[in-house]
C-alpha cells in the first residue's frame, strides 16, 4: 500500500491484482453463505445493475475502485505488448499482436471480493513511461466508465466504453460487459475494435472465470478474430480459463490462424498454411510481479481521483477496521446522494468533464474523448 498526504487529502494506492493473486485481501469466513445472503430477496434472472438492495459491505470489497481495475489492465504490465503491436512487420503480424494484447486485458479476480462502484465523475489518471491513461465514471445509473489512453511516442490511442450488466441466476451471477474497445495504431492508419468477455461468478461450486465470445475487427485490413472464453462445466469437465478461436480474412472467411490456450497461462496460434505453432501470449511474463503506482505530483492529484475518493475506506479495509470502513464508505455514498438531490432541485444535468457520452442506435452506450491527447499524470507506475 502507498499512502500520500497532501493538504489533508489522503491518497491510497494498492498493488495491482496480478497472476499470483493478492493474499492481503481479507477473505470472510463462511464466504459463500455470506454472499448468498446478499441475494436472498433477488429473483433469478434479475438485472442487478440498479438493484438497490445489493449494497456490498466493505468486508466484500478489495481496496480499489472498478476504474482502477480497468486502468490496471492497460498500464499494469511487465511486457510492452503495445510496442509489439506497433512494430510488427506486416498487417497479419500486427493483428496477431493485437489479439495477444486483447487477451492481456483479461485479468484475475478474487472470489468473494469486488472493487468499489465508482461514484459519478470519479476519475483515475496514471502514466507509465510515455503511456498516459485517463478514466472517468460518465454515468452512475446505468454504470458507464470511459477510458482514454494515448502514447505520443508510439503514436497509439485507446478509447473504451464499459457498461457492466450483472444478472443473477440462482447459483451464479454473470456480468456482461457492454460497450466497445478501440485500439488505434496511428502510424499504420489501423483501428482495431473489440468487445469484452463476461465475468462468471459461480457459488456452487465456488469460483469465477471469464466466459463468452469476443470479436476483434480491423476494417482497414479486413482481418477479424473470433475468440471463445470458456470455463469448467457444472459437472466439472476441465476447461477453466480456456480460449479457443481463429483469425481470418473477412472478405473470404478463410481461416489464417487457429488460436488456443488459457488466458492465465499460454496462448498459441497455428498457421493453417504450414501447421507451424507458436506462443503469442504468456500471462506469467505479462501480469506477474506488477508494481504499485506512486504519487509523483501530490498537488496534481484531483479530488475526484479514485485513490483519493476511497482512501479512507481502503485504509479501513487494509487495517481490517470494518466499523471504520463501513462508516466512511457510507459517508462517500451519502455525499453522492446529496449531490444528486441538489442537482435535481436546481434542474441541472451532470455533464462528464473528459468525455462525450451518447446512446447508439444499436442500443448501447458510446464515449468519445474531448481532448486529442491525455496529459502526463500525477500518479506514475515505476518502470
Amino acid at each position: 500500500m502507498v499512502t500520500e498526504d497532501k493538504d489533508e487529502t489522503l491518497v491510497v494506492l494498492t498493488k495491482p491484482i496480478s497472476l499470483e493473486g493478492d493474499s492481503d485481501v481479507y477473505q470472510a469466513p463462511n464466504l459463500v453463505r455470506r454472499i448468498l445472503s446478499l441475494f436472498k430477496n433477488v429473483r433469478p434472472g434479475s438485472d442487478l445493475t440498479n438493484f438497490q438492495a445489493i449494497q456490498l459491505p466493505p468486508l466484500f470489497n478489495i481496496p480499489k475502485s472498478h476504474l482502477q481495475c480497468y486502468g490496471e489492465s492497460v498500464y499494469a504490465v511487465c511486457e510492452d505488448l503495445l510496442h509489439k503491436c506497433n512494430s510488427a512487420e506486416n498487417s497479419q503480424e500486427r493483428f496477431i499482436s493485437v489479439v495477444a494484447w486483447s487477451i492481456s486485458l483479461t485479468r484475475p479476480t478474487i472470489f468473494g471480493c469486488a472493487p468499489y462502484n465508482p461514484v459519478l465523475g470519479e476519475t483515475h489518471h496514471v502514466s507509465k513511461g510515455s503511456l498516459n491513461v485517463l478514466l472517468e465514471q460518465v454515468s452512475h445509473h446505468p454504470p458507464v466508465s470511459a477510458l482514454h489512453a494515448t502514447d505520443e511516442k508510439e503514436n497509439i490511442e485507446m478509447i473504451w466504453c464499459h457498461n457492466p450488466v450483472p444478472k443473477f441466476y440462482g447459483i451464479k451471477v454473470e456480468a456482461e460487459v457492454h460497450g466497445r474497445k478501440q485500439l488505434k495504431l496511428l502510424n499504420h492508419g489501423e483501428t482495431y475494435v473489440m468487445n469484452s468477455p463476461s465475468l462468471l461468478i459461480k457459488f456452487l461450486p465456488p469460483g469465477l472465470d471469464w466466459v463468452g465470445n469476443v470479436k476483434i475487427h480491423c476494417q482497414e485490413t479486413s482481418l477479424e478474430a473470433e475468440l471463445c472464453y470458456s470455463t469448467n462445466s457444472f459437472l466439472g469437465h476441465k476447461g477453466a480459463h480456456s480460449i479457443k478461436g481463429r483469425i481470418y480474412q473477412s472478405s473470404s472467411m478463410k481461416t489464417l490462424y487457429e488460436v488456443k490456450g488459457h488466458w492465465n497461462s499460454i496462448v498459441t496460434v497455428k498457421d493453417t498454411n504450414n501447421g507451424k505453432e507458436r506462443v503469442i501470449y504468456n500471462a506469467k511474463e505479462v501480469i506477474s510481479g506488477l508494481k504499485t503506482p506512486t504519487v509523483k505530483d501530490p498537488q496534481g492529484v484531483l479530488p475526484s481521483e479514485s485513490a483519493a475518493v476511497w482512501s479512507a475506506v481502503s485504509e479501513g479495509i487494509q487495517s481490517k477496521n470494518w466499523d471504520k470502513a463501513k462508516e466512511v464508505k457510507k459517508a462517500v455514498e451519502e455525499k453522492q446522494r446529496e449531490l444528486v438531490k441538489d442537482r435535481n432541485s436546481r434542474g441541472q444535468t451532470w455533464v462528464p468533464k473528459h468525455f462525450n457520452l451518447s446512446y447508439t442506435k444499436e442500443g448501447g452506450w458510446d464515449c468519445s474523448p474531448i481532448h486529442t491527447w491525455v496529459p502526463p499524470a500525477p500518479i506514475v507506475v515505476p518502470l
